[in-house]
């Protein structure tokens, strides 16, 4: 049985990380749909090549699988909303995206390569590069991200598109950008400062809002878990 302090932990961690990638208040679609037309020359991917693209703050993955196909991990909503699959098969809207993050759904799904670019400029296997690890035979990648196909449950920090592909690609699940972000938050605990800003952030609380179980619990919870964490 899962430790529900650990739970908790786990979900707040990746709702930090969602808000400290994604612009939830933008208006419109993404700057990338200005290039929605751009060309792609799929003649130059190989079947199993792992084809990567930034999409909003992060960075998006998935594997060629031939014929103007991509398999890559997205979170949406409409999975849990409807069955129709001329819905859930429709290019997958930013909102549908971030509440299907918050809800942790997601499916492991095919798309063009225009449809999964968004109009962005696509790097092919730089996770060769920047991972430093010896890839699998492209045939080999390609039938384990088929394999994959369906619905899936969706988790920034522990089972994103990264994870998919690098589990194709290197027969390893791994996610250098939820490392990333969960190093940088070790800093800001382990900075001493962290602890004066909250405590100070908790008696504005108490002043403002009055001391109440809500207000003063907090104000002195927080506090004391950076300094026991720091």
């Amino acid at each position: 049985m899962k430790n529900p302090m650990l739970q908790a932990a786990s979900l707040l961690l990746e709702k930090l990380f969602l808000f400290s990638h994604f612009k939830l208040f933008s208006s419109g679609a993404p700057s990338q749909d200005k290039a929605s037309d751009r060309f792609y020359d799929i003649n130059s991917f190989h079947r199993g090549d792992v084809l990567e693209v930034p999409r909003f703050h992060l960075t998006h993955y998935g594997i060629y699988l031939g014929d103007n196909r991509v398999a890559h991990m997205m979170p949406d909503i409409l999975l849990v909303l409807t069955a129709d699959k001329g819905l859930t098969q429709a290019v997958v809207s930013n909102k549908r995206l971030i509440l299907g993050v918050v809800s942790r759904v997601a499916s492991i799904r095919v798309d063009t390569v225009e449809d999964f670019a968004y109009g962005a400029e696509i790097l092919v296997n730089h996770l060769d590069d920047t991972l430093e690890k010896k890839a699998l035979p492209n045939q080999e990648v390609a039938e384990r991200a088929e394999e994959r196909l369906g619905f899936t449950t969706y988790s920034l920090l522990w089972n994103n598109c990264e994870h998919f592909v690098t589990y194709c690609r290197f027969g390893t699940a791994i996610s250098p950008q939820a490392d990333k972000f969960c190093e940088t938050l070790k800093i800001i605990i382990r900075d001493q400062r962290s602890i004066l800003a909250s405590a100070v952030l908790g008696l504005a609380s108490v002043v403002y809002l009055g001391l109440t179980s809500y207000t003063a619990f907090p104000a002195i919870f927080i506090p004391v878990c950076l300094w026991l964490a720091g």
